[in-house]
């Protein structure tokens, strides 16, 4: 057993005190695991879009103080009451959407959505007893989405918790607790483009460009790239676009553009941005009789999806997915094993590397469009 297993870890986070503000690194206390629960030593955390969005704080319900981070990979510390699953030393990657075996929806073939640990993003304690496992000086400080990986350790509930195989490089594995596998997913197991069909991204960020990736791996033979930052075309190319669509460059609505190019619209399209308009274009761009059309972007919460009933009528069919429909802890280990065997690649995705007193620069990097994933290193 751990030496600290029982006892409150005094180390190093980013929290993030109030919305927009530059991250603090801060001296939190992190309390023991209660049942059903792992105390994680975090190594390397990523930055995530989702990040950014809940910091911001629009169009949500703000939380504050909060640790943030939910793309990471780390080594489970202790273990609290109950824990059969994990013990300390297993790798594992934490995930924002856990998988409790039991529910109806573990348990269903089509379903990741489990109904103990789904996302709530509103919730700022455990679920065992609503309460943080941070504080500073007594201060509660609240959780993020059941991971908040900007902090050395960590404790999240073990539903949340994939583990891996232990030869896996963790900074490069890191990225699949998120961003990578919620487009990958996107693709592969929603909307399973077949050989020879078309597809359309919208939103050529990491998630998007991880969704190409999966249409190319799928054999996509035409895969277009719908984005308003026209710079991001070039980087593109190395993930299998093969046509690029700057709205803004069009006087007609983009899903015409599509259709236009394409003979009467795309086999496939998946909307990796969050904006409403997008959602709706990636719907009415793909063809009438058999396409389908993924949402993966995070909405505002006071979105509302418009479109004609007739495009559904049309044999046009809509989809959305959370983390590209993979179980975490059933699917996320065969994922690890496809990168550890050379069927994917993981590197061309990160672009930068920080240490965690410099996390800001993560969040620059962001902002400017700079970066596809920034590696937050927790252990330099």
């Amino acid at each position: 057993m751990s030496t600290t297993a029982g006892l409150v870890i005094r180390c190093k986070a980013a929290v993030a005190w109030e919305a927009e503000k530059p991250l603090a690194i801060e001296e939190v206390e992190v309390a023991p695991p209660q049942k059903m629960e792992v105390r994680v030593k975090i190594l390397f955390t990523c930055l995530c879009h989702s990040d950014v969005y809940f910091w911001e704080a629009k169009g949500q319900t703000p939380l504050f103080p909060r640790i943030l981070g939910h793309e990471a990979a780390g080594i489970v510390e202790s273990v609290g009451e109950g824990v059969t699953e994990l013990q300390p030393g297993d790798h594992v990657l934490p995930v924002f959407m856990g998988e409790c075996g039991e529910c109806a929806h573990c348990k269903s073939e089509e379903s990741n959505l489990c109904e103990v640990l789904r996302v709530n993003t509103d919730r700022g304690g455990m679920l065992h007893d609503g309460k943080t496992r941070f504080s500073i000086n007594g201060k509660p400080i609240y959780h993020f989405i059941g991971t908040s990986t900007f902090s050395e350790y960590t404790v999240v509930h073990v539903g949340c918790l994939a583990k891996i195989n232990p030869a896996a490089p963790l900074d490069k594995v890191c990225i699949l607790s998120c961003g990578f596998c919620t487009g990958f997913g996107a693709a592969v197991n929603v909307a399973k483009p077949k050989k020879g069909q078309t597809v359309a991204i919208f939103g050529l960020g990491t998630v998007g460009l991880a969704a190409a990736e999966g249409a190319r791996i799928s054999g996509a033979s035409r895969i277009i790239g719908v984005d308003v930052v026209s710079s991001k075309f070039e980087t593109a190319k190395k993930f299998g676009v093969t046509d690029f669509v700057n709205p803004k460059d069009h006087d007609k609505p983009v899903q015409q553009v599509i259709a236009e190019m394409t003979n009467g619209g795309v086999d496939r399209s998946i909307e990796c941005s969050g904006s409403l308009e997008a959602m709706i274009s990636a719907f009415e761009c793909v063809h009438d009789g058999w396409g389908v059309a993924v949402l993966v972007g995070f909405p505002s919460k006071d979105d509302v999806f418009r479109t004609h009933p007739l495009n559904f009528l049309h044999e046009r069919t809509l989809k959305g997915t959370f983390f590209g429909n993979f179980k975490p802890r059933t699917d996320l280990p065969g994922v690890v094993e496809k990168y550890m065997n050379k069927e994917l690649e993981l590197e061309k995705f990160i672009t930068h590397e920080v240490v965690l007193k410099d996390i800001n620069k993560a969040f620059e990097y962001m902002l400017k469009g700079e970066s596809l994933r920034c590696v937050i290193r927790l252990d330099a």
